[in-house]
């Protein structure tokens, strides 16, 4: 018998995301009633390919489950200058690891099997792609706060809240005074 071929578009969203997930030597099962009907093996996968210009090619990976449609439109979002993968499929040279809350220790395994990625934590909720990777800043801002601010010094911090004062008042049409900070305070 030779080999079948089937449009991934044809089969469930979540075998999809299973099959693009498998690596080398991994394989899935199919049963039914406890025997197996189907083994869908995992392919040898080489580093993405990047242009010749691969300086304008930023490689993102995703450490937390998304669907296959979930990056698509994560990576069209982005543009063309990116390439969004899954942390399972992804060369060891990613440029950026998108990683949901988590330990320390967490990021810093993350660090040590990435030293050139940079680390970017995500709280992301998209019920329309079956999304949801809640932390405890999303549930701040849930529960009223309008907005985070992650400072390293105090002349840091005045400069980000001065912005985004500035940028809540221009979206929400607030006519009174917008707070201001002197220029020598946001200077590091």
């Amino acid at each position: 018998m030779s080999d079948q071929w089937v449009d991934a578009s044809q089969l469930p969203e979540e075998l999809v995301a299973l099959i693009d997930t498998l690596r080398s030597g991994e394989n899935v099962l199919i049963t039914r009633n406890g025997e197996t009907i189907a083994t869908i093996s995992g392919a040898v996968r080489e580093e993405p390919a990047r242009s010749a210009d691969s300086d304008d090619i930023t490689v993102v990976a995703t450490a937390m489950k998304l669907s296959a449609s979930a990056r698509d439109l994560l990576s069209e979002r982005l543009g063309p200058g990116y390439l969004v993968l899954d942390l399972r499929s992804a060369p060891p040279s990613v440029d950026v690891l998108l990683v949901p809350p988590g330990s320390p220790q967490l990021i810093g395994n993350f660090r040590a099997l990435y030293p050139k990625a940079r680390i970017v934590i995500t709280e992301i909720e998209d019920a329309e792609l079956g999304v949801k990777y809640e932390g405890p800043v999303r549930r701040l801002l849930d529960a009223g706060a309008e907005a985070y601010l992650p400072s390293s010094t105090i002349p840091r911090l005045a400069e980000q809240l001065d912005r985004t004062m500035t940028q809540l008042n221009q979206l929400t049409g607030d006519s009174s005074v917008p707070l201001t900070i002197e220029a020598g305070l946001a200077r590091e």
